[in-house]
């Protein structure tokens, strides 16, 4: 039985593993409540509520635009886009930690030779946000745009920012097929005539193999219920997880 000397307060310190790729790494779980009163007069199995759950950094995500949809922009262009994970992170008792279909804010940027998903907020099920510092690999799969081509049906039902619907439109005289964010067509337009090209290269991000975030920190999760940690914490006062990604 739980000693009830522990003080109010105490921060129970949990070895967890978090892993989407098989990989194990160290979790935190820290709870505000004192022990003592953590379970109730029936010895339930089940702790109702966590404050805290560190999901640590170098954890991976799966993520798509939030359509399914392939994301077109140029080399040098920014564009503001939101994703969806398409798997759940779960801990090995099946406690669901980052949730099937949380959304996630954030923007595509230049990066180095290509583009970068860097994100900035993602918002559970329940409604609750967070920062999220997280980013994807640097993206570099592209497509060249020239007359020689029918793109219509290349480029439909994509997402399209702003630089690259422009100079696709410029370069192939299908003007409406797009779907256009942003205002840096203009720019856009204005290098490519002034230059003189005839083709231009823009990136394409595959929805169904190419977004995967890395945390570069810590994402701090609150209020997660239904962790089934008593019996193990009465019989050594530790547990050890081991969180998997899985595709629901």
């Amino acid at each position: 039985m739980l000693k009830r000397s522990w003080k109010s307060g105490v921060a129970v310190l949990m070895t967890l593993g978090l892993t989407t790729t098989g990989t194990v790494v160290p979790l935190m779980l820290l709870e505000r409540p004192a022990v003592a009163g953590l379970f109730s007069p029936s010895n339930s199995d089940t702790v109702d509520t966590v404050d805290t759950v560190q999901v640590p950094s170098g954890t991976t995500l799966r993520v798509a635009e939030k359509d399914g949809k392939k994301i077109i922009i140029t080399p040098d262009e920014t564009l503001n886009v939101t994703l969806v994970t398409t798997e759940s992170v779960r801990s090995s008792m099946g406690t669901v930690l980052i949730p099937k279909g949380a959304i996630i804010a954030g923007q595509f940027q230049p990066a180095e030779d290509g583009t970068q998903f860097v994100a900035q907020k993602i918002t559970l099920s329940d409604g609750t946000q967070r920062d999220l510092d997280a980013r994807s690999n640097i993206l570099d799969e592209r497509e060249t745009v020239d007359k020689g081509r029918n793109w219509g049906a290349v480029w439909k039902g994509a997402l399209v920012g702003g630089a690259a619907a422009t100079l696709i439109s410029a370069l192939v005289s299908r003007v409406g097929i797009f779907k256009v964010l942003g205002g840096a067509g203009a720019g856009a337009l204005g290098g490519l005539l002034l230059g003189g090209r005839k083709k231009a290269e823009v990136i394409v991000v595959q929805p169904d193999r190419d977004l995967t975030l890395t945390l570069d920190s810590n994402l701090n999760l609150k209020f997660l219920k239904g962790v089934e940690i008593f019996m193990t914490l009465r019989r050594q006062r530790s547990i050890s997880w081991n969180p998997v990604s899985e595709r629901d």
